[in-house]
């Protein structure tokens, strides 16, 4: 049963970002003041790089006129934590808008819209920005290039945390850019946000077999969407009320040494590479993927794992689909024509109102 984004339109942990710091250091001792710790591309190098591994595009779109545009190379991509995930996760471009080069990109060969007037915007620039030419902009590229989104004007340290992960982690398959922002906000930098679901043991919940089904949502040290999930999606009271009512709600670390389930103990091992527990093969049975959450029944036996990061919304009627045993009764594609049908009339108002609007566009190729 495929249920990912139905319903969906579609303080980052330090020791997260700290992890690449080293290598950024260690890989741009030679890149100077005006680059930044970046290790920018080429269009032509990132797109021929992208071939062999795929990963997303960070466009950052400078003038040699602009001064924001210094100042975010000094700052935001200066930062070793910064510019090693960047680094690491993305195919780094440096374009001037104003440059007189030739580029092909994605099959097309852009130039200048006026070779002899020294400030012209380069087609590819006005392909990116429109009318709206604003400097600094930073275009973030899906690695098929089909999705493309762009944030216009300096981006400090902590604004484009989110940006990053929203691309690296997946997010814009299944949420829009605003909402998972304030999000992600609640989640690393928000210290009073309020804890509305009592979060159990993998163990707890099994004593507890019989009287509710359970709800393992999954995370680890590296996946930050998953911390989204589980520091602030869950706490939403949208989510709350239905995992409150109908669930046990488990927080399980995907990277334990030692987990005991079912009276069977469970160690590490590699996993596509990764050093998992296996006993998230078991407990999602063998759908475990990053982010993902398993629902499991009374007798804590699966009943389905869904992947993807889930916003509050569309987290609340996958656990209603479930919790109310409506699976048994109803195809998932069915359950979602009733609430169309019924305009969401008995969606609870969500009381965070997750989000504002961002100056964020979001373009995606036919």
């Amino acid at each position: 049963m495929y249920l990912l984004s139905i319903f969906a339109i579609k303080k980052m942990k330090r020791i997260f970002f700290a992890a690449t710091a080293c290598c950024a250091i260690l890989l741009c001792q030679s890149q100077n003041e005006k680059d930044g710790l970046v290790q920018w591309l080429s269009f032509k190098e990132a797109q021929e790089k992208n071939k062999t591994i795929p990963k997303p595009f960070l466009v950052d779109i400078y003038t040699d006129w602009c001064g924001w545009c210094k100042v975010m190379m000094k700052t935001t991509y200066s930062n070793p934590n910064i510019a090693g995930y960047i680094n690491t996760y993305f195919y780094p471009i440096k374009f001037n808008a104003e440059t007189k080069d030739t580029i092909e990109f994605d099959g097309q060969k852009y130039v200048s819209t006026n070779p002899a007037h020294p400030k012209a915007a380069h087609q590819l620039a006005v392909k990116f920005l429109g009318n709206n030419l604003a400097y600094p902009s930073t275009v973030f590229i899906s690695s098929d290039l089909k999705t493309t989104f762009l944030s216009q004007g300096y981006l400090k340290e902590q604004d484009i945390e989110p940006f990053l992960v929203f691309m690296v982690e997946n997010v814009f398959r299944t949420s829009p850019f605003n909402v998972f922002q304030q999000l992600f906000k609640d989640a690393f930098y928000n210290q009073s946000l309020k804890k509305r679901v009592s979060v159990l043991s993998l163990q707890e919940a099994e004593k507890q077999k019989g009287k509710k089904k359970t709800v393992v949502f999954f995370y680890t040290n590296f996946c930050n969407s998953c911390k989204v999930t589980t520091q602030a999606v869950i706490h939403d009271s949208l989510v709350a009320d239905v995992l409150n009512k109908y669930y046990n709600t488990v927080v399980l670390n995907a990277e334990e040494d030692t987990i005991v389930f079912h009276h069977q103990k469970y160690t590490k091992q590699l996993i596509n590479g990764y050093p998992f527990n296996t006993a998230v093969l078991f407990i999602t049975a063998n759908k475990f993927s990053l982010p993902c959450f398993a629902i499991l029944d009374e007798n804590m036996q699966a009943i389905e794992t869904i992947g993807l990061f889930q916003t509050p919304e569309s987290l609340y009627h996958i656990l209603k689909y479930f919790g109310e045993n409506i699976y048994q009764k109803m195809r998932w594609d069915e359950y979602v024509q009733s609430q169309q049908s019924k305009q969401a009339t008995e969606v609870p108002e969500n009381k965070d109102k997750a989000g504002k609007n961002t100056p964020v566009k979001a373009k995606q190729k036919k």
